[in-house]
């Protein structure tokens, strides 16, 4: 079966993040079902981009398709950043003066067919398509999580504690397959701080940091009463709750009676989990557990407005966007270092992520004075501001490809050949 393809102009919706495809095999077909493209049709799309200029030439996207799928005027989905985030990718190439053919991640039919300039994929297309591109196109990871195998063990070790704390055992969540993509690149980006960084280090890769380009941007709360709010914290995360540390945290404020903590996040949807904890989570009566909730609703302010931290205490991240997204509303992060966000003066850095850690952390925040609370929480909110916005991504991410452009052109390796190095076999 011939994966299908679709070719789009890139025209003003793209810049006004309402971008369209103007589909041409199968163009009636995409515009009639667009809203219900299976999963194997979005895993088989082509979508071609132009620049409005004359093309350099051709940039292979591996991102998240359905980006591109979206009908003109439909909001660009919040639950995750990686739909913007596949968008702003697509438009720093075009602006650069390359056409884009996206594919989505999972795509494993697609081969390519003519030279491409670079390459970028976040996971598993990389090292199965970078040994098939041509000589002088540059391979490009980019980078969303600590590497698979650090990943992996650091869940199962929490998995392995919980077992040893309660007598039961889970089931891995968050479990990722391993990919060989930094071995396969020239250069990487990665969305991390120097923690996650150096779980790629042995590949001795350059890799160029990027910040959280969070999807909303809160008013400082001005208002906010921190005296009241100081015994009262938040946990902001999706799945993957022992791999987030949520059963830590629970034993941790089922012992502090005197503080309170939020819980928003999909705790139904890990019915073993809520089994084992069905009494912190909804028998404790410091604990109020909410569930999922979105981040730009009136809600979510509401809660935050409440409280005085973030927590976090994650096995394994790149870098919370949760704890951005909550430093971004006005909240003292209180993090694991495995959670990938630099705290420097404005919150607090758990030393080992045990139950007796996080109640530490926690009192110690509790028992600040009002106005320290809110010179942590400006200074959360403050650095949120300047490093984590579409605006700083935008600015970082240019940069970052101008370097690497800049670098090969320095060692001669643009432009040496736009040879397939080998004959591909018919779909």
């Amino acid at each position: 079966m011939r994966p299908v393809h679709a070719r789009a102009s890139w025209i003003q919706a793209l810049k006004s993040s309402k971008p369209y495809v103007l589909a041409s095999v199968m163009k009636s077909a995409l515009a009639r079902s667009r809203q219900d493209l299976g999963q194997e049709m979005v895993d088989r799309v082509v979508v071609s981009l132009e620049p409005d200029g004359p093309s350099k030439g051709t940039v292979l996207l591996s991102h998240v398709v359905r980006a591109f799928l979206l009908d003109p005027g439909q909001p660009i989905p919040m639950e995750h950043h990686n739909y913007w985030v596949a968008l702003q990718m697509a438009k720093t190439f075009l602006d650069l003066g390359y056409g884009v053919d996206v594919i989505n991640f999972n795509n494993s039919n697609f081969w390519p067919r003519k030279p491409y300039a670079l390459f970028v994929d976040t996971r598993w297309n990389f090292e199965r398509l970078a040994t098939v591109m041509n000589p002088d196109c540059i391979k490009v990871l980019h980078i969303d999580t600590a590497h698979p195998l650090f990943h992996n063990a650091a869940e199962a070790r929490r998995l392995l504690e919980l077992q040893q704390r309660r007598g039961v055992t889970l089931k891995p969540w968050r479990f990722m397959m391993p990919h060989l993509g930094i071995e396969h690149a020239d250069y990487a980006t990665m969305n991390g701080n120097q923690f996650s960084i150096d779980t790629f280090a042995y590949a001795k890769k350059r890799i160029f940091p990027v910040p959280v380009a969070a999807p909303v941007l809160y008013p400082w709360p001005g208002g906010k009463d921190w005296e009241g709010c100081r015994n009262h914290f938040l946990w902001l995360n999706s799945g993957g709750l022992v791999h987030k540390g949520l059963d830590l945290i629970l034993e941790a404020f089922a012992d502090m009676p005197e503080c309170h903590l939020t819980i928003c996040g999909p705790v139904k949807g890990e019915k073993d989990f809520e089994r084992v904890y069905h009494k912190e989570l909804y028998e404790t009566a410091n604990i109020h557990t909410v569930g999922w909730i979105k981040v730009d609703s009136a809600r979510f302010v509401e809660l935050a407005d409440r409280c005085a931290g973030i927590l976090s205490a994650s096995c394994s991240e790149s870098r919370s966007g949760s704890v951005i997204g909550g430093m971004h509303a006005g909240l003292i992060p209180i993090v694991s270092y495995e959670s990938g966000v630099d705290v420097d003066d404005f919150g607090v850095e758990l030393s080992r992520s045990s139950v007796d850690d996080i109640k530490s952390a926690v009192r110690r925040v509790a028992g600040l004075s009002g106005s320290e609370l809110q010179g942590m929480a400006r200074r959360a909110w403050e650095s949120a501001r300047a490093h984590h916005t579409r605006d700083r991504w935008t600015h970082v991410y240019r940069n970052a490809i101008e370097t690497i452009l800049d670098l090969h052109r320095e060692q001669g390796r643009i432009g040496e050949s736009s040879r397939l190095p080998r004959t591909f076999p018919v779909q």
